[in-house]
């Protein structure tokens, strides 16, 4: 990125924000921040300027010539939405965009599970014009921020995560000049809808925390460590890549809680010690949701340069394929045709096991053990 025109889509998010701030300190030409959300677009603006101000204000960084530490960096805010494809391609061009960090996605399960169509306008239509735009603009680079639910998905967000690969992979199979890449992680630390900033506020509340299943696990990565590795996996992209960066050990969520009860100062209550301040309560997986995340559909990947970072070799449909199904689904979601456009999702995502079905397979395999007709 340094030297280059970027554009982050999604720019005001938490991720988003966090790919702006480390481009910025790598003195990008350009810096063009895309975001819907106008207050969350003046907001990473004004701390990106902020921060600006105070690099050139600095001493020249160590083996940068003094006139190319001198050249102003531009930021360019722009209001958008990645489902106008026109706007994308103008901006991408007007601005000589090299480079693409695609943040901008509905990533809350439950949310997007109760509004499906918009999450695949949102995941997979942003996504198509999105890497269109950017083909058709010349773009060098496109990376496409992607999250371990598009694994196996059992919700709509994981599979239009998932579908949202597949298109890149197709567009690249195509012979594409712009490098598609994917980078595919799990949970980030106090991120919009992490439960870290939740449990914080239920702590300062008085309780209970809420944790869904006592079972519930989860990857979990810094905001910082996350958006460094992306753009160090970009770095390494030949066109059609799936990175996956190591996300260490999980995480039981009920232990979380409890040391962020302990690391807070108070004490647990449970039936060892009923006098306690702070209660842990188990409210059930929500819909869609998983007891586990997962990296990998397959079991086939390879190291990279970087040790945290490694390559997956994962098949998918052909591009004439995934173009009918994309056709199809935007029908159904133009028509609010709910069935259809899940349906639809189940064909272009063939691991895509939606919970209500997982949920009549466990019933029908008791029944079946048990001797009952299913």
């Amino acid at each position: 990125v340094a030297g280059k025109a970027v554009m982050v889509t999604g720019a005001g998010g938490s991720i988003g924000s966090e790919l702006c701030r480390q481009i910025l300190a790598l003195r990008p030409r350009r810096l063009v921040l895309f975001e819907r959300s106008e207050y969350a677009l003046y907001s990473v603006e004004q701390e990106l300027g902020a921060m600006l101000a105070n690099m050139e204000s600095r001493a020249v960084p160590a083996g940068l010539s003094l006139a190319k530490a001198e050249e102003s960096i531009e930021l360019i805010p722009l209001l958008g939405s990645v489902t106008h494809r026109r706007r994308l391609q103008v901006a991408m061009e007007r601005f000589g965009v090299q480079t693409v960090y695609h943040a901008a996605a509905y990533k809350h399960v439950p949310i997007v599970e109760h509004n499906p169509i918009e999450g695949v306008q949102n995941n997979v239509f942003g996504t198509l014009h999105a890497a269109e735009a950017a083909s058709a603009a010349g773009v060098e680079t496109f990376v496409l921020v992607s999250s371990d639910k598009a694994v196996r998905p059992t919700n709509v967000m994981g599979a239009t995560k998932r579908l949202a690969e597949s298109i890149l992979q197709g567009l690249a199979g195509e012979g594409a000049k712009t490098r598609y890449c994917m980078v595919r992680f799990g949970n980030v630390l106090d991120s919009s809808g992490s439960v870290v900033p939740l449990f914080r506020e239920q702590i300062r509340k008085g309780g209970p925390v809420t944790v869904t299943h006592p079972e519930v696990e989860r990857y979990f990565m810094t905001i910082p460590e996350a958006a460094q590795l992306v753009i160090q996996a970009s770095a390494l992209a030949q066109g059609g890549d799936l990175f996956l960066l190591d996300m260490g050990e999980s995480v039981r969520i009920f232990d979380l809680a409890r040391r962020m009860v302990r690391l807070s100062g108070l004490e647990l209550r449970d039936d060892a010690h009923p006098d306690g301040d702070i209660e842990i309560r188990f409210t059930g997986l929500r819909s869609g949701e998983k007891l586990r995340e997962e990296l990998l559909i397959g079991a086939d990947d390879l190291p990279t340069e970087h040790p945290m970072i490694r390559r997956a070799r994962e098949s998918h449909p052909p591009w004439s394929a995934i173009r009918d199904c994309l056709d199809r689904l935007e029908a159904a979601a133009l028509a609010f045709d709910y069935p259809a456009v899940r349906a639809i999702l189940r064909e272009a995502v063939a691991e895509y096991r939606p919970e209500s079905e997982i949920e009549d397979w466990i019933w029908r395999a008791k029944a079946g053990k048990s001797g009952r007709a299913g």
